[in-house]
């Protein structure tokens, strides 16, 4: 059955980024920079994959060189962290808490997820953004109490992508080492399938329960 569910996904995940290159990889990192449970310790291992089959070239750059398609898995991930960035950020330089409060239960955010974020934010100022993109949950979020400090627009840019680039250039090299061992460890990746799905509905799980015990205190 955790096939089943985790089939189609990995499937469309995987097609996206084979059909797009790069911009598949932007593209899907930008979904999960915008609070949508897809995880990128997910997304940026296929990408790597992908890297080690000479796949992910842009434009021809990268052609025959593995290790620039690396790079190039990391840099499009990081832009898309930027890019997914940007609503959270708008929603807190336009409406502050406000906003959160009335429109955030569409996106399964709500208040508490901003008051970690922005407690995070309040102690280690604008390099908050750059270690936030290192962590779990916070790295979602950390754009809500940017965009209400109304911190520079360049600034929280640079540091969110200076931030995003190293955890998604070791992912995607995480997948490139595994690919290289494709032989050997075939007849593990059904148990891996499995693990992954877990770690999906997991973080799904996660997010209902949130919401669910958030608005029940409501």
């Amino acid at each position: 059955m955790l096939q089943k569910i985790l089939a189609p996904i990995v499937a469309w995940m995987v097609a996206l980024m084979a059909a797009m290159g790069p911009l598949g990889v932007m593209l899907l990192m930008a979904i999960e920079s915008a609070c949508i449970p897809l995880p990128s310790e997910v997304i940026m291992p296929f990408a790597g994959y992908l890297a080690f089959k000479g796949q992910l070239t842009f434009f021809g750059l990268g052609a025959g060189n593995p290790v620039a398609q690396i790079w190039i898995a990391g840099l499009f991930g990081a832009l898309g962290c930027n890019l997914g960035s940007i609503p959270a950020y708008e929603v807190g330089a336009w409406g502050g808490r406000r906003a959160v409060e009335k429109y955030g239960r569409y996106i399964w955010l709500h208040t508490g997820h901003l008051d970690q974020a922005h407690r995070f934010f309040e102690r280690f100022g604008a390099w908050a953004i750059f270690i936030g993109r290192l962590l779990p949950v916070v790295r979602t979020f950390i754009a809500l109490p940017a965009g209400i400090a109304k911190m520079d627009r360049t600034r929280f840019h640079l540091f969110t992508f200076v931030g995003s680039l190293p955890w998604c250039l070791a992912l995607a090299w995480i997948g490139y080492k595994l690919g290289e061992k494709w032989n050997t460890l075939g007849i593990y990746f059904h148990k891996l399938d499995a693990v992954i799905g877990v770690l999906l509905l997991a973080g799904a799980g996660w997010f209902i329960y949130d919401h669910v015990k958030h608005r029940a205190k409501g």
